[in-house]
């Protein structure tokens, strides 16, 4: 039976969504130390990272605060990296996981390894899926594209990569690692990377728009069957 492997962020739920879940954490953290609102502070962080992206939100929250120091910045960042996300699959990722339920199903995704498993829990896709790959358990240099893990995807299901099936959405590294060792790749156009064209090599062997149309007739299309 073909084996069906996703990626995660942006791919089976909105990965904004986890950012804004760790902003109202750190809220939580920071409100009895600065005598602000927790409320008040996750929506500063939230309109800040919509408008000048998240890299220095912590570090702008603290300064607006007169409370900056490394040391409370670092722990910001723990506050972020160490909540509980609260997290809900895209619906066309629970119809489809629902869909192929009875397939060999697997998670192959980048990223802190403790964050990424608390994602996976939070969504409750860890008891979908037969196994959950984090790559950095692996050590960061067999994150994608890579394609060590999904080298024991196969070993585990005893496949070629031509019966595998992966569904991603960042073209940068998503497809290109795979690819040339047969595994059949599809682009879900959502997230941060939708509008990002991509030469042959970064290019997935389809794209979709939902994962509403990764049904049994397009798997098998796609693995020529």
């Amino acid at each position: 039976m073909p084996v069906l492997v996703f990626d995660l962020d942006d791919t089976l739920y909105p990965e904004l969504s986890y950012v804004h879940s760790g902003f109202r954490a750190v809220a939580e953290f920071l409100s009895p130390l600065l005598g602000v609102p927790a409320e008040t502070l996750a929506a500063g962080m939230i309109a800040e990272e919509g408008t000048q992206g998240r890299g220095q939100v912590f570090d702008n929250v603290l300064r607006q605060h007169g409370r900056w120091s490394k040391t409370l910045v670092a722990a910001c960042l723990r506050a972020y990296r160490l909540h509980r996300p609260e997290l809900a699959l895209y619906p066309d990722s629970e119809r489809c996981l629902a869909r192929f339920a009875a397939w060999p199903l697997y998670l192959v995704t980048d990223g802190h390894k403790e964050v990424q498993a608390r994602k996976a829990v939070a969504l409750q896709v860890a008891a979908i899926v037969r196994h959950a790959y984090l790559t950095n358990r692996y050590g960061r240099h067999r994150a994608k594209p890579d394609p060590y893990v999904f080298g024991l995807i196969c070993q585990r299901e005893r496949v070629e990569p031509g019966q595998v099936i992966y569904v991603g959405d960042n073209p940068r590294k998503d497809f290109v690692g795979i690819k040339p060792l047969g595994f059949r790749t599809v682009r879900i156009l959502r997230g941060n990377y939708a509008h990002l064209e991509a030469d042959a090599a970064h290019e997935a062997d389809r794209r979709i728009h939902t994962l509403d149309e990764l049904t049994v007739e397009f798997v098998t299309e796609l693995l020529g069957q």
